[in-house]
């Protein structure tokens, strides 16, 4: 009950604090008090892709700085399929960048630079941490702080390569790998053999992977990989993507790791006496019906994030092998080598448990 009302205290005091921390921000904030559409046109392009485009007047008043109090008058475009624009409503709240010259009455006028998201995403993020407590419980909040924790030591791994380019972003993030994972597993799960082999695991099928599509592209001499959706970047683009890749494929073998480790201690803890022949026929059968969805979950993730993309292509004329050659060689690429990673650690898994299993049993 005491941990549910300081959950309580917090909630209302971070909601509380996101709807009024307009000073703690250095650029302009204005709240949105009144809009009006004054232009509207319907376009149609060389493909038949019908859109309609807008133009609104917008009223919003100063949260912040000198000019706190006062209104500003904003001019915003948008386009009824939001492909990169945003209509306003009365209550957002944006960034603004304030012109010098302002207009007889007093009032300002400017641009917008962003949105203000802050509310919504402490809304979600407190949706996520309830569900995570209510199901998870003690581990649920273990949990949360694993991944605050490794959160803070991502954004310090990648702040650390920025101040020092001469190290490679793939060393930095193999070590990250290695504390995300140690840190994680113990903190969810305690200090135990299980835990023991599912980080042995864990660490064996990520770097295995990483070997193997080491191996792929230097073999294949990168052919067929199209890095031109990272071209925006000044650092090596293979050095970025292999770092990614480690990044992306910790988390689905992790999961394979932990969960290869606790079906083979729990057989055991069920019966002390089984053989090794059954663990490794039941760890194999275990194995099997988690490796489709596993690598399926990785697939549906990669792809995901591309498909407003490929539409976009696609409805601009592209042809569909080109199209799909050059939004999805990146991600297909991850999503194989996070399958080989997965499918790696499910016999690493069953047998190194098996081996904390036999040196248990010599301990007894």
């Amino acid at each position: 009950m005491l941990l549910y009302v300081l959950l309580a205290l917090c909630f209302a005091a971070s909601i509380m604090f996101v709807n009024h921390n307009y000073s703690f921000y250095e650029r302009p904030v204005a709240k949105v008090i009144d809009t009006e559409i004054v232009h509207t046109e319907e376009m149609v392009d060389i493909y038949e892709n019908q859109d309609e485009l807008y133009i609104q007047n917008i009223v919003a008043e100063m949260k912040n700085g000198e000019d706190k109090g006062k209104l500003i008058h904003l001019t915003n475009e948008y386009s009824l399929s939001g492909a990169y624009d945003y209509e306003f409503k009365a209550g957002n709240d944006l960034f603004v960048a304030i012109d010098t010259t302002t207009e007889e009455n007093g009032d300002l006028t400017g641009d917008i630079i962003d949105v203000k998201r802050d509310k919504h995403v402490i809304l979600i993020s407190w949706i996520f941490i309830v569900i995570l407590l209510v199901v998870g419980k003690k581990q649920g909040l273990f949990s949360i702080i694993s991944l605050v924790v490794n959160a803070a030591l991502l954004s310090y791994a990648l702040d650390l390569y920025l101040q020092n380019s001469s190290i490679s972003l793939v060393l930095i993030c193999c070590i990250s790998v290695i504390i995300f994972t140690v840190l994680s597993l113990l903190l969810v799960n305690g200090f135990n053999e299980k835990t023991y082999a599912a980080i042995v695991a864990t660490l064996l099928g990520t770097f295995t992977s990483l070997a193997i599509a080491y191996l792929v592209i230097w073999v294949t001499a990168e052919n067929g990989l199209r890095y031109e959706e990272m071209q925006f970047i000044t650092r090596p683009y293979q050095m970025v993507f292999m770092a990614g890749l480690i990044v992306g494929s910790l988390g689905a073998v992790m999961d394979i790791g932990i969960t290869m480790s606790s079906s083979i201690f729990s057989l055991y803890e069920k019966n002390n006496q089984i053989s090794v022949k059954a663990l490794q026929k039941s760890g194999m059968e275990i194995g099997k019906d988690i490796m489709g969805t596993m690598t399926n979950i990785l697939f549906f993730v990669y792809i995901s994030g591309s498909i407003p993309v490929l539409l976009l292509y696609l409805k601009n004329g592209s042809p569909l092998g080109f199209t799909f050659s050059m939004n999805l060689s990146l991600e297909l690429a991850r999503a194989l080598a996070g399958g080989i990673g997965i499918v790696l650690t499910i016999p690493i898994g069953l047998y190194v448990s098996i081996f904390f299993i036999n040196r248990k049993r010599a301990n007894i």
